[in-house]
């Protein structure tokens, strides 16, 4: 066995699993393995925050389908990434948080920078590994990066500072790689049986169709029963938009045509998702989710199978070994109803896009009577809808886009598309603010030759453009999109609508962010008139070549989409006589 430090050990680990880039700040903790990064060939890329780091690494993890890897100091330096490693877990990002901790021999002593770390970290990771001794360095950060592939989610590594020091003889591990399979042949069958009977067969296709690299085989098998696909919430990139069967994303603000076509559905092949509550809620009026509906559910965890919706099959399984597995299955059967009826349902499929679409172009702004009260005030400003539609068309082919979570941002999930997977970030049902910009950095880290974009709300930009300064010190090139309606627009919705407008606590006062970006060696652009959308967000998607992130502010109405759940608040009721007007 060679002989080498705890630290050398550590970093040959790192290499040994193809860790080329590590998101974090300096601190003393890890220092000793901090020293000898460059000499491995592993870049550390020095954050203005550590929320921003786990972030990064996040994007990087999703985009590449690799570990994406953060380290920080002990203490609070670790309890920064709580956040990010939440909205990790609930994205199923395959991040390795490295958690250096205070001295072996002085924990629980209170001293400085000292917390316990793993309890913090126990629910939003997938496996944590502490390691209670020198020698077994290299074995559990081995274990860390495959159980982080292996459950598809978070992993936390924590070593005690002290750690890194010493002498030991190890094996540097070698990455493994689980195969997954298509499922149990008994569940199989059934779900086969059941598509081939199905009369209007759907597919929703999730984000376990990405991350299996399985959008050709989900295409394959909806091509054959000519069946209508959406995508699960917030997994605009799990089938190409240009394709006649793709009818949009469920969820919140998403398409039309896919509702109303999932709602005709007496088979539904949920392929690789959870079936998460809020992508399946009521939108735009409409309760489309077909609860008479078979469903078949296809997914890698068998905790997830029936979990939410009430399911006809359950398949453990890889969704692109599933669905070539249902395939050759349906090739098989003498009799497939989808494709004896495929041209009325074609049509339908097409008309349903075609309506939705022409909504879209005639959406030009909300039209309650919030909106109403605030246009006056807002002359001059841009309506969102218009400003969302503009980007759409001038967004590049290869471009990578995530969005924060936010009024605006929100409402862009009817105007996302995308031809290719690993394209679209969100926070996902974590939905923490702050979160697109810093992840869209990691994309664009791990994928340097794609476009990549950032729409952000003013209110999350506030937390979130100190990053400017890694962007810049650090030569990655993004393009932030900026909304500016001086408003934390999804909760003023609220106030608009229970509580009699209200406003406390969501009316912003900003600076230029054009400006500020500016200040911190980035370029900014303002945009207050429609005809400047499509050009600004070339110019900005044409410097990133350059090495230049630009900053792209869009001056916004106030004006506000439909509020998450209209079901999450209810009218409020007052008891005591002094609150009476607040009714």
């Amino acid at each position: 066995m060679p002989r080498m430090t705890p630290s050398e050990a550590f970093v040959e680990t790192l290499a040994s699993y193809g860790v080329t880039d590590v998101f974090g700040i300096v601190g003393s903790a890890y220092m000793d393995a901090l020293d000898i990064f460059p000499a491995a060939g592993i870049r550390f890329i020095p954050t203005v925050h550590e929320q921003g780091a786990a972030h990064m690494a996040d994007g990087y993890a999703r985009v590449s389908g690799r570990h994406g890897v953060c380290i920080g100091q002990n203490g609070p330096g670790i309890t920064n990434f709580v956040t990010a490693i939440a909205a990790a877990y609930w994205a199923h990002s395959p991040v390795v948080a490295i958690t250096p901790e205070t001295g072996s021999n002085t924990i629980g002593l209170g001293g400085f920078q000292e917390t316990e770390q793993l309890p913090i970290f126990s629910k939003i990771t997938k496996y944590q590994a502490h390691v209670n001794g020198p020698a077994r360095m290299a074995e559990l950060t081995g274990r860390s990066f495959d159980m982080a592939m292996a459950e598809r989610g978070p992993t936390q590594l924590n070593i005690p500072r002290d750690h890194f020091y010493g002498d030991i003889n190890v094996n540097i591990p070698k990455p493994r790689h689980i195969e997954r399979g298509a499922g149990g042949t008994n569940a199989l069958n059934d779900a086969a049986r059941l598509l081939a009977q199905a009369e209007f067969p759907v597919i929703l296709a999730g984000g376990g169709v990405v991350m299996a690299n399985a959008v050709n085989d989900c295409v394959e098998l909806a091509e054959y029963l000519s069946a209508p696909v959406v995508n699960s919430y917030l997994h605009n990139d799990s089938f190409p938009a240009s394709h006649r069967l793709w009818c949009g994303a469920l969820g919140y603000q998403g398409s039309k045509a896919g509702m109303r076509l999932i709602s005709k559905a007496d088979v539904v092949l949920a392929l690789g998702t959870r079936l998460g509550p809020f992508g399946t809620l009521p939108q735009y009026g409409m309760d489309y989710w077909p609860n008479d509906a078979k469903i078949i559910q296809v997914d890698v965890d068998y905790r997830k199978l029936g979990l939410v919706k009430p399911i006809e099959v359950g398949i453990c399984g890889d969704a692109g070994e599933s669905a070539s597995a249902l395939l050759e299955r349906l090739k098989n059967q003498e009799q497939i109803t989808a494709i004896e009826n495929r041209d009325s349902r074609l049509a339908t499929i097409a008309n349903a896009k075609h309506d939705w679409e022409s909504e879209l172009d005639g959406w030009s702004q909300e039209v309650d009577d919030w909106s109403q009260i605030v246009s006056a005030e807002d002359e001059g400003m841009l309506h969102p809808r218009q400003v969302l539609r503009e980007l759409e068309k001038a967004t590049p082919s290869n471009a990578a886009i995530s969005t924060d979570i936010g009024n605006i941002c929100s409402v862009s999930n009817s105007y996302l598309r995308f031809e290719r997977p690993r394209s679209f970030f969100a926070a996902m049902s974590f939905g923490n603010c702050g979160y697109a910009f810093p992840t869209v950095m990691g994309v664009k880290t791990a994928a340097p030759d794609r476009a990549a974009i950032a729409y952000v709300g003013d209110g999350a930009w506030a937390m979130s453009m100190v990053e400017i300064l890694t962007c810049v010190r650090e030569n990655i090139a993004v393009t932030p999109i900026v909304f500016n309606n001086r408003q934390w627009g999804a909760e003023k919705k609220n106030q608009v609508d229970f509580y009699g407008h209200r406003f406390e606590g969501v009316n912003l006062d900003n600076p230029s962010w054009a400006g500020v970006a500016e200040s911190m060696g980035s370029q900014g652009i303002v945009v207050d008139h429609l005809d400047m959308v499509g050009d600004a967000l070339r110019t900005a998607c044409d410097a990133q070549k350059d090495g230049i992130t630009t900053v792209v502010e869009i001056m916004c109405t106030r004006e506000l989409g439909d509020p998450f759940r209209r079901d999450a608040l209810s009218l409020p009721v007052r008891h005591l006589e002094k609150y009476k007007s607040y009714v």
